[in-house]
């Protein structure tokens, strides 16, 4: 691994197959394009909601960590929101309905276990969630606000909405200056684009449950 090129371009591209193929999943695409009904919508998200909680929960602990401290950003947290969402989508008790798939139990099970035992692991899921969110993220809040008709950055969509980032660009900037400045050697770098792209397996495997879950007729 070279060190001239900065960490934050290198975690990027390493990766990019993976996230490619999690942002043109079945399932994504039914969603964006409409094709699905806002239970499908509901459903994803209960499904964020269990591995939110896995990279919040284990925030706290880290907040002084060397390596993932500095990424510890309340500006960031969604859970709140997320359960503001699906108080809306669901009713107010949704805690008593809303189920992991098998894929979202072992994708929050990964995060707990980074949170844990590796900092640095952790900073992997932490960047191919939050900077998805503050991205891609706003595609599918457009499409959602379209489609079902949910309030402009109102309840349905407030996960996609980050309220205390007034500049989404700046933010990611400084992110990456974040990741290019992680403590770490060249062969844990390796490891964290490994974890990376695991990272992204995970979450394309949820997908691909949830395809299953809401196949569209033929």
């Amino acid at each position: 691994m070279t060190t001239t090129t900065p960490f934050s371009t290198l975690i990027r591209t390493a990766s990019h197959e993976q996230h490619t193929e999690a942002e043109t999943s079945t399932f994504m695409g039914d969603l964006l394009g409409g094709r699905l009904g806002v239970r499908a919508y509901a459903r994803y998200t209960e499904q964020l909601w269990f591995v939110y909680r896995a990279l919040e929960e284990g925030a706290s602990a880290l907040a002084d960590d060397p390596v993932a401290g500095p990424f510890i950003r309340p500006e960031l947290m969604r859970t709140a929101a997320l359960e503001r969402d699906l108080a809306h989508l669901r009713g107010a008790n949704w805690r008593h309905t809303t189920t992991p798939l098998p894929a979202t139990t072992a994708y929050a099970g990964r995060v707990t276990e980074c949170a844990r035992t590796w900092p640095a692991g952790y900073v992997a899921h932490h960047y191919t969630r939050y900077l998805g969110d503050l991205s891609g993220g706003q595609i599918i809040r457009d499409r959602a606000e379209r489609t079902w008709g949910f309030a402009r950055k109102g309840d349905g969509v407030r996960f996609y909405v980050f309220d205390r980032i007034p500049n989404p660009a700046e933010f990611k900037r400084s992110y990456r200056e974040l990741l290019d400045a992680v403590r770490a050697d060249d062969l844990e770098k390796q490891r964290i684009v490994a974890e990376c792209k695991r990272a992204f397996a995970l979450n394309t495997a949820v997908f691909r449950e949830l395809g299953q879950e809401f196949p569209l007729s033929a």
